[in-house]
């Protein structure tokens, strides 16, 4: 710093001090700084979350692992170590299979390495592995998850006799299904391009024989646990944009087709709920189930609302949890399943509404009572944002409502249901009918006799 006096007479008979400040060079970049110039807001490409804490707090054990990790989330975790040394194994495997001229373990690194931007993107969390670190972990998760679809389709689950042939994530029956479940976990999922890359990659360690895509291999492999029918793997998910991982795929083959991607033209009114099964009921509205691909496919017409079977057991609600959080996080999605879980929300208020709905076979309850049942619709719409009137059902609420207000099905299913609800109530309303006509006949042979003239009387 340097100082230097200017002249009494220069500067009106005052002193001044004119200060230079030399220019500051090789400032340290601070921890904060760094952190500020690293954060930016999401974008697209980020698409795999930790759960909101609200939704978390219901039950925090729907979006977490419980047997097998993927991806960086729940790394390292001690209750997940036991499925670790099978991945390597798969990756032996897979390696021992490879022609001399296919692709190494060195080639699978290069080609993760060369996606690790773009890796670190799809998660709403900074990762803190290092490079080395993050891509020895999507290699040996991504080429595990590969190698677990392509075996399933070649030797599905059966228990084996033969020692060489034994693999307990197959023959263990408890491990499989809870692999499967961990694999649609919103907080264990892996980007679904890397995934493929990593499918394309090694199609020479397959067999060339193999045509099947990743998509369908993904699909067969969850549905060992959902039972759809084949046309459901076997359709295309192009329409579908840009698949982001494991869950996004499972939730697309669930969406009824076709799917219309067009922006609405105008606002829609605002929406208003539906009443509960047993009030709809009361209003005229009858229920019937719904032979459909997927069990939201759910239509209303004439008075008649069909819903599809839905079988509700712990695979279930956790699917449907993980769906509603997915779309709640990522905003480049519809909002289908929350959408259905707000309807059904609506419809089952009570036990009653549920034990009414078990009755038309539209709920098959395995989580033990009717209150269950409505607890976890309860808790499944909890804190869940959202506009009726932007979901895929917002036609059927406008209906169901229109039809519900219109007094005349009330008074008429009212009637209808105190009278004719039950055999005995139909019985005495009959006799009632008999009781009163047989009346009305006495009643009329009586004013007949007395108005009839004196003359007829005596013939």
């Amino acid at each position: 710093m340097n100082s230097q006096s200017s002249s009494p007479t220069a500067n009106g008979g005052r002193d001044h001090a004119v200060i230079t400040i030399a220019a500051t060079t090789n400032i340290q970049t601070t921890p904060l700084d760094q952190r500020i110039q690293e954060t930016r807001w999401r974008n697209e490409s980020c698409c795999i979350f930790k759960v909101r804490q609200c939704l978390v707090e219901i039950n925090k054990k729907t979006y977490q692992p419980h047997i097998v990790s993927c991806g960086p989330y729940h790394y390292g975790d001690q209750h997940l170590e036991m499925i670790q040394q099978h991945k390597w194994k798969y990756l032996r495997d897979l390696l021992a299979r490879t022609p001399s001229n296919g692709p190494t373990l060195d080639h699978y690194r290069q080609v993760v390495a060369a996606m690790e931007e773009e890796i670190r993107g799809c998660y709403s969390e900074t990762i803190s592995l290092s490079s080395d670190g993050l891509v020895e972990m999507m290699v040996l998760d991504g080429l595990f998850t590969i190698q677990l679809f392509y075996k399933l389709k070649r030797f599905p689950p059966a228990p084996s006799h033969d020692h060489d042939q034994y693999d307990p994530i197959f023959d263990l029956k408890f491990l499989f299904a809870n692999i499967i479940r961990d694999l649609f976990r919103l907080e264990n999922q892996f980007p679904f391009s890397l995934l493929q890359k990593l499918f394309d990659e090694s199609k020479a360690s397959r067999g060339n024989s193999d045509s099947s895509s990743l998509s369908k291999l993904a699909l067969q492999f969850f549905n060992y646990a959902f039972q759809r029918p084949d046309q459901v793997l076997d359709q295309d998910f192009s329409a579908a944009g840009e698949v982001k991982h494991l869950l996004d795929l499972l939730r697309w083959s669930f969406i009824p087709k076709p799917y219309d991607h067009s922006p609405q033209e105008k606002p829609r009114p605002q929406i208003e709920s539906i009443q509960s099964a047993e009030k709809l009921r009361l209003a005229g509205i009858k229920f019937k189930t719904r032979e459909a691909m997927t069990f939201i496919d759910i239509r209303f017409c004439n008075g008649l609302l069909e819903i599809p079977h839905i079988v509700l057991d712990d695979l279930c609600t956790d699917l449907l949890m993980n769906f509603v959080a997915f779309e709640q996080c990522y905003t480049h999605r519809s909002k289908h399943f929350t959408t259905y879980a707000a309807f059904m929300s609506c419809l089952i208020r009570t036990p009653a509404d549920v034990s009414f709905l078990c009755d038309k076979k539209i709920v098959e309850n395995y989580l033990g009572t009717d209150e269950e049942v409505v607890h976890f619709f309860k808790n499944l719409g909890k804190d869940v944002p959202l506009d009726i009137g932007e979901g895929y059902l917002w036609k059927l609420f406008k209906d169901v409502n229109e039809y519900h207000r219109n007094m005349w099905h009330v008074r008429w299913e009212g009637f209808r249901f105190k009278y004719f609800g039950t055999p005995w109530s139909f019985l005495s309303a009959l006799a009632a009918v008999i009781i009163l006509l047989l009346t009305a006949i006495q009643a009329f042979c009586a004013v007949y006799e007395y108005a009839l003239p004196p003359e007829l009387k005596k013939h």
